[in-house]
Formats: C-alpha cells, sequence, structure tokens
C-alpha cells in the first residue's frame, strides 16, 4: 500500500505565506486550487493541477520544495 505523503505530496504544494502575496490573485483566476492561509500556505488540488501550479511558480520565480 502507497504511503500517504506520496498521494500528499501529488495534490498539495506548501509554501511561505509571503511567497504567495503577488501571484495569488493569478492562481485562483488560472487553476482550480484551494489556497489555505496558514504558515506555512498550502496550495491545494487535484494532481494534474498541482502539476501546473508547479510550473506556473517556477516560471514567476518563486521557489517550490
Amino acid at each position: 500500500m502507497a504511503d500517504a505523503r506520496t498521494y500528499r505530496d501529488s495534490t498539495q504544494i506548501v509554501l511561505p505565506q509571503a511567497s504567495l502575496e503577488t501571484v495569488r490573485t493569478e492562481l485562483e483566476t488560472e487553476f482550480t486550487v484551494t489556497i489555505i492561509e496558514s504558515e506555512p500556505a498550502k496550495i491545494v488540488g487535484s494532481p494534474v493541477e498541482i502539476k501546473s501550479v508547479n510550473a506556473f511558480l517556477v516560471r514567476r520565480g518563486v521557489s517550490t520544495p
């Protein structure tokens, strides 16, 4: 049986809240994701959306784990 951590890694991105300040509006407009405002912030979505969001963040210079 697969480890739950594997599924979490493919369905969420965890970042410092400050990293989202400049891209949050675009994220919510372009992608079907939920942004959980906590410290650290979590972007949650389907594996396909998370992969696209990750590419989007990298293109905008936001460091992702």
